[in-house]
Formats: structure tokens, C-alpha cells, sequence
């Protein structure tokens, strides 16, 4: 199919690289790697010419150069004087995670977001502080704030909130610190102990210590690939009446499911003729690109629309934007807060509502997403062929272990090669409905240390769990 050496020709193999600036390089050697694991490339194929792959990729030459070093160093490419680059002949050797393991302990179990230098967080997080407190209103942020937020900062975010949600009045607007602050206190103002509270078979950790703490009774729903099933929610209803339903509509933690719209406008009708809540935990709504309406736009009148924007900036800023049914719901759930966290942290509070006044905040969080496209494109190619569910614009996948493997036999032989992921077992609701790991891309500082990581991960996957050396229980 491909002329190798021996034939005197180049291998037509050209690299796809991920959108985005920087990384480059770590792109090359994991393209490289996909394809010696595709078998596309072979030892001792010859490797086109540096400078032809420079101008065919609109890249600087040196860009290339530095893959191909890399690339080197790690035994996949031979260079022959007067003759080029080669697939080195131990590469697939090289691949062998038995051998290679990463340098370092490598993070992809914390769902945090990555900060690229596009995103000039650490200068955006002094200049905007030093800003804030150059003047008198500023000074004030040193003091104890309003529990809900101050109204300026409601005003702020209700604004942030329209570019989701339509018009909004700020009134309806409550800030909180944190959506984990937001969960505890709907949870206690909607529910009461023994009360049925719907959420997907596989869902956010934080939500199932919340209910543990309010003695709220969860109750699984079925999942496919898109999301929860509107049958099962209607199923639930009938046989068991329960008070509210969790979801995360977008990118949902930890399976990765987008609720298509038809599903979305179902599950609104079902909670409105039940007479249930919504808590509707729109963690990754502002990543996303597609166009898609939250459940507060479809049933306002029953919704409590939860944004963070731990995910989309920073989980430094600890805070989180809560859209209520109507003022008279929010004033509600600000007595709530009081009792629990006082207020949202009023230094973070005001700098996150400076960035989402001046732009800065979308601006931050379009080089978020440019970079999480960036490594969820590097992990399709690594994890090609172990159809890993993700959203292009998210941090995390998840990702179903081939037959035989346990997620806590996966997690157990992963941590000993340096890689922590998190098992499905963290997220399911009563037994886990299958064998699953979610696995995070933003922790590792570059794409050419999460490039290792999952070439570590993907062989621990090709291998038979009796394999690891112990039992799998």
C-alpha cells in the first residue's frame, strides 16, 4: 500500500494536527504514534521531508524540527545521513508501556480546566485585583458582601446569564460560592429528607454527597448516548412522585452526553406535568458551541439554572451564577445561602464579575475551549478504536473498558504506571450499569505530557486485565 525505504519513496503520511496555537510539536509525535499503532506507518518507513511538512501543515519549519526531536528522543524516528527520517525500527517497541511510563505522576482525574498562555490567567488575576482595589468602591470588596451578591453584581451577571438564558432580570439572579454551595442549598430548600430526587444512573459526585448529607433519596434514571431517557424520567414519576430532577444537559459529568433538543423539550413537558423541579447544573453550557436551549428557556417557571465558572476560567474564582424561577424563588434561596456560606467571596466575586463586565471572562474562556478541542482532538487519535464519548469543547471523556477489565482493576493498574482516572464507581447511582473510567484533560501543564499519559493509558488498555500480574476483583 506504502512504498517504504527499500522502495526508495516517502510514506504519503501527513500529521493532523489540533486547532489551536502552541502544541504543536506534541501533536506531531502523537499523530506519529497513531499512526504506528494504526499500522499506517511501519519501521524503516521513510518519513517525508521536514521542510515539505512544514509548508504542507502552514507551520515554521522549526516547529517540525522539534517534533521530529521529539520524537527521536523517544525511539520512534531514525535519521539516516543524506537520506532523511525513518520510522525507527524498535518503534513499536517503543511504544510498549512496560517500558515507558511518564516522567511523573500524570493527573487525569481532577475535571479541571486547562490554562493555555492564551488565556493570560496569572496576569489577568493580578492586573484585574490590583485594578479593583486602586479605588474606593474597590476597597470595599475587602469587607463583608451581600449574600446573594450585590446588585451591580447580579446586574453583571444576569447579563452574562442572557447569552443562555434570554432576558433576564437581575432580580432572579443569585451568586453563590461555588455550584457545590448552589446544589447544597437547593437541595435544602426544595427537598426534605426521604424525598425522591431523579438523576442519571451515572452522576456528579457532588450531587450524591449532597443528598447523603439531606437524607434526599436518589433515584436512577437510564441513560443512553445522548443523555437521560425521557421514558424513564416519565416511569419514575408515576410509580414514585418524586419533588425534583438533576441534570447537566451539556457535556454532562461524567458520560460526556449532550441532551438533543427534541429530549430537552420532552423532559420539559414530563417535569410540568408532574409538577417537579429542575435543577438544571449547566456546568459547561459556555464551552459549548452548539446552539442548544437550556432547560430554564424551555420551563422557567420550574428551573433552577445553575452556571459555574470553574469550568470555563478558573475554579480559583469559587463562584457560580444561579438562575431562579422568579425573584420571589431567589430572595428564597438567599435566606438559604445566608444560613450556609454567608456570601460569595467577595474579592473573587468582583474580579470574576470585572472580567464578565470588560469581555475578558468570553475571552478567557475561547481560549479555554480552543484548547480543550485541542486535546480532545489529541486524545481521539491516541484512543482510536476504544470509541471514548466526549465533547469536542469539554475536559473529560469517558471512556467504557473493553470486556473483562473492572473500573477499579483499570484504576488500580493505571495508578501504578503514574495515571490517576476515576472510575465510574465514583459516579453511579446504586450498581454501575457498565465498566467505565472518566478520564480528565486539563490537569497535565502541555499536550505533549497528556500525549504520554494516554499513550500509557491506551496500552494499559490493549492488554487482558490477567495480563497486569494480579486479580482484577
Amino acid at each position: 500500500m506504502y512504498e517504504n525505504s527499500a522502495g526508495g519513496g516517502d510514506v504519503p503520511w501527513r500529521p493532523e494536527l489540533p486547532p489551536g496555537e502552541g502544541g504543536k510539536a506534541a501533536g506531531i509525535v502523537a499523530a506519529l504514534v497513531a499512526a504506528l499503532r494504526s499500522g499506517r506507518l511501519r519501521p524503516g518507513d521513510r518519513l517525508p521531508p521536514q521542510r515539505r511538512l512544514a509548508q504542507e501543515l502552514g507551520v515554521d519549519l522549526t516547529t517540525v524540527m522539534r517534533g521530529f526531536r521529539l520524537a527521536r528522543a523517544r525511539g520512534l524516528v531514525a535519521g539516516r545521513a543524506g537520506q532523511g527520517s525513518f520510522v525507527a525500527e524498535g518503534a513499536l517497541a517503543a511504544l510498549d508501556p512496560a517500558v515507558p511510563t511518564p516522567a511523573a505522576p500524570v493527573d487525569l482525574s481532577m475535571n479541571s480546566p486547562p490554562q493555555p498562555a492564551a488565556a493570560r490567567l496569572a496576569a489577568r488575576i493580578g492586573q484585574g485585583i490590583a485594578a479593583m482595589l486602586a479605588d474606593e468602591p474597590g476597597l470595599a470588596r475587602l469587607h463583608y458582601g451581600e449574600s446573594g451578591g450585590s446588585p451591580g453584581d447580579r446586574a453583571l451577571a444576569a447579563r452574562l446569564l442572557e447569552q443562555r438564558l434570554g432576558p433576564l432580570s437581575p432580580e432572579r439572579v443569585v451568586l453563590t460560592s461555588g455550584s457545590q454551595s448552589a446544589l447544597h442549598a437547593l437541595c435544602a430548600l426544595l427537598l426534605r429528607p426521604g424525598d425522591g430526587f431523579l438523576c442519571g444512573e451515572f452522576t456528579y459526585p457532588g450531587l450524591i454527597a449532597v443528598a447523603a448529607r439531606h437524607g434526599v433519596r436518589l433515584v436512577p434514571l437510564a441513560m443512553d448516548g445522548a443523555g437521560i431517557l425521557p421514558e424513564a424520567v416519565a416511569q419514575r414519576c408515576r410509580a414514585l412522585r418524586p419533588k425534583a430532577l438533576y441534570l447537566i444537559p451539556s457535556a454532562d459529568n461524567p458520560t460526556a452526553a449532550t441532551l438533543p433538543l427534541e429530549r430537552r423539550a420532552k423532559l420539559a413537558e414530563i417535569a410540568a406535568e408532574h409538577g417537579i423541579a429542575i435543577i438544571e447544573d449547566d456546568a459547561y453550557g459556555l464551552l459549548q458551541e452548539a446552539d442548544l436551549p437550556p432547560l430554564a428557556c424551555l420551563l422557567p417557571e420550574r428551573s433552577w439554572h445553575v452556571t459555574t465558572l470553574s469550568k470555563c476560567a478558573t475554579p480559583a474564582l469559587r463562584t457560580a451564577l444561579v438562575a431562579a424561577p422568579s425573584a420571589a424563588e431567589a430572595d428564597r434561596l438567599v435566606q438559604m445561602l445566608r444560613a450556609t456560606c454567608l456570601m460569595p467571596p467577595p474579592l473573587m466575586t468582583g474580579l470574576a464579575m470585572r472580567w464578565a463586565g470588560d469581555g475578558s471572562l468570553l475571552a478567557i474562556r475561547d481560549a479555554i475551549r480552543a484548547e480543550n478541542r485541542a486535546r480532545q482532538h489529541l486524545a481521539a487519535g491516541i484512543l482510536a478504536g476504544f470509541g471514548p464519548a466526549a465533547d469536542p469543547s469539554c475536559p473529560h471523556l469517558w471512556l467504557k473498558l473493553p470486556e473483562g477489565w473492572r473500573a477499579a482493576g483499570f484504576t488500580g493498574e493505571a495508578g501504578r504506571l503514574g495515571l490517576s482516572v476515576t472510575p465510574g464507581d465514583a459516579f453511579a447511582v446504586g450498581p454501575p450499569a457498565m465498566e467505565a473510567v472518566r478520564v480528565s484533560l486539563g490537569v497535565p501543564d502541555d499536550r505533549a505530557a497528556l500525549a504520554e499519559a494516554l499513550a500509557c493509558l491506551r496500552r494499559l488498555l490493549e492488554r487482558q486485565p490477567a495480563a497486569a500480574g494480579r486479580p482484577v476483583i
